[in-house]
């Protein structure tokens, strides 16, 4: 029983209580949690160890920076999961309301960071993926690997200048282009004019699809995840508009420790593991195909292509909002 226990005096705090509240919604680092909270990171640490040595939170390290999130496992996990449905009184529901709106706050400045820098880099956004594995030799793989595979309707997720798109039409009937940032898509816009397939540009967020569920035959998510801070919601996205028998092909970093990335070119996450990716595509209903290593200067590049399992329930994950903005080719 003494685990019990140790679970229930974790949460018998105030703050804690908020903690797990935030964490559910997203993994957060040490000073995000502190700035949400308003509390001094040494405080907010002292509690973060003490959910974690109950089991309820857990760390993950990234680099030099730690991420915190809802344990997946045990007890502590179960408890936390069921948290939404905690009798919060009327007082500690309007705490945790106003930690949520301070949240949202993270998260814009999460965006706003990574969106100064496409809007700096749009035009040599091409040149600065080349610095790594060989672009060619990454964009060779891609197309082997979805060799004889119906393509349809093709959903390039984070597009920049619209180069997946590009190479993928002449074996697509339909592409959809899709970035948050316009001065990436006035680049595409460009560059795909004279395409022989329908193209719709459409300015939209990838953890938010304007995109209506199963509606697509296949997206391409290339090296656009390491960008997100929730990248298993991006999967979950792209999961949730495919078709069944549809594919998912993810081109992205293998794990490194280039930290510079994170202030040169406005990345979130260092890269990822066939574990990770293996678990958020089986959690989005898909099963995981194949993958490749692409190996190349101080940085490896990894492919993972998934699909869509047939005759079977999709989980339940949060549709777009939205209708995005749309520009046609």
């Amino acid at each position: 029983m003494s685990e019990l226990i140790d679970i229930f005096r974790a949460l018998a705090d105030p703050t804690r209580l908020r903690v797990v509240a935030l964490l559910r919604e997203m993994e957060l680092a040490i000073g995000e949690l502190a700035a949400v909270l308003e509390q001094s990171q040494p405080r907010v640490s002292r509690h973060v160890r003490i959910l974690a040595e109950a089991g309820i939170v857990e760390r993950r390290r990234e680099g030099s920076w730690v991420f915190l999130r809802i344990a997946e496992q045990g007890p502590g996990a179960d408890m936390a999961a069921a948290a939404g449905a905690w009798p919060f009184s009327a007082r500690e529901a309007l705490v945790i309301a106003q930690d949520g709106r301070r949240l949202a706050a993270v998260r814009a400045e999460r965006a706003a960071v990574a969106e100064r820098y496409f809007a700096d880099h749009a035009a040599e956004w091409d040149a600065i993926r080349s610095r790594h594995v060989a672009e060619s030799e990454v964009e060779d793989a891609m197309v082997a690997m979805m060799y004889g595979r119906a393509l349809g309707h093709l959903l390039d997720v984070g597009t920049g200048t619209g180069r997946m798109a590009e190479i993928f039409a002449p074996t697509a009937q339909r592409i959809t282009a899709l970035d948050r940032s316009p001065e990436m898509l006035r680049i595409a816009r460009a560059k795909l004019s004279d395409q022989a397939v329908p193209v719709d540009l459409v300015q939209g967020d990838f953890l938010a699809l304007p995109i209506a569920d199963a509606s697509v035959d296949s997206v391409v998510i290339h090296q656009a995840l390491h960008f997100a801070h929730e990248p298993e919601r991006v999967i979950a996205e792209a999961a949730r508009v495919l078709r069944d028998g549809g594919h998912l092909l993810v081109a992205d970093f293998a794990p490194h420790e280039d930290e510079e990335l994170r202030a040169l070119a406005a990345h979130a996450r260092l890269g990822f593991s066939d574990t990770q990716i293996g678990g958020w595509f089986a959690a989005s209903g898909l099963t995981l195909e194949r993958t490749q290593t692409l190996e190349g200067g101080a940085l490896a590049v990894k492919l993972w292509l998934g699909a869509r399992r047939r005759d079977q329930d999709q989980p339940p994950v949060a549709a777009g909002d939205g209708e995005g903005k749309r520009l046609a080719a």
